[in-house]
């Protein structure tokens, strides 16, 4: 198989995503990002999935749900369920792992390559699977923050692993874009 015909399809946890960069303290420039994957071959879809809380009249995650919608990714979000917990406590349970291993297993079939940019060792299972169809599983996480971000299993069980630390010169927002980002001189 040549590089130019691997068929590439990228999974991000947006959360697990979002922290994971926090941690190592850059923003996610997701223009950059899409780029630095298209370079590995024919980038079949690009999924980012995240929860929203619907009821409330501004999300912080929204503006970036939108502009990825438009700009070459396929957005999947759910809305958040609260409950209360056994002390009485409102929790918010907001989780995506269930939608993005379906989606990934229905597309193993017609890709060469996965790109999962999540360290949640709950995939190591869909990792195996897709595996098993013969997709190339490259995981993007970090063990270069403390707490490492990335579970050992899931790091062990990718055929390439790939620091986040490291794609960040490549893929980061330098400051100065995040402030003219943020006052909408960008």
């Amino acid at each position: 198989m040549s590089f130019r015909t691997n068929k590439v399809a990228i999974f991000i946890d947006g959360p697990n995503l979002y922290a994971t960069s926090r941690a190592l303290g850059f923003d996610i420039d997701y223009s950059r990002l899409l780029r630095e994957f298209e370079g590995r071959g024919q980038l079949m879809r690009a999924c980012y999935y995240t929860t929203v809380i619907e009821d409330q009249e501004y999300s912080s995650i929204r503006p970036l749900v939108d502009w990825l919608d438009y700009n070459g990714y396929t957005v999947v979000t759910k809305p958040t369920k609260e409950y209360i917990d056994a002390n009485g406590r409102r929790r918010v349970k907001s989780n995506m792992d269930i939608e993005l291993a379906v989606n990934a297993m229905e597309l193993a079939a017609h890709i060469d390559e996965m790109v999962l940019l999540s360290g949640d060792g709950d995939f190591r299972s869909l990792i195996e699977a897709v595996q098993r169809r013969g997709v190339r599983v490259t995981v993007v996480s970090s063990i270069a923050c403390q707490p490492a971000m990335v579970a050992d299993e899931l790091r062990r069980q990718a055929d390439e692993f790939l620091d986040l630390k490291q794609l960040q010169p490549r893929i980061g927002r330098s400051p100065v874009e995040r402030i003219r980002t943020a006052v909408g001189q960008a």
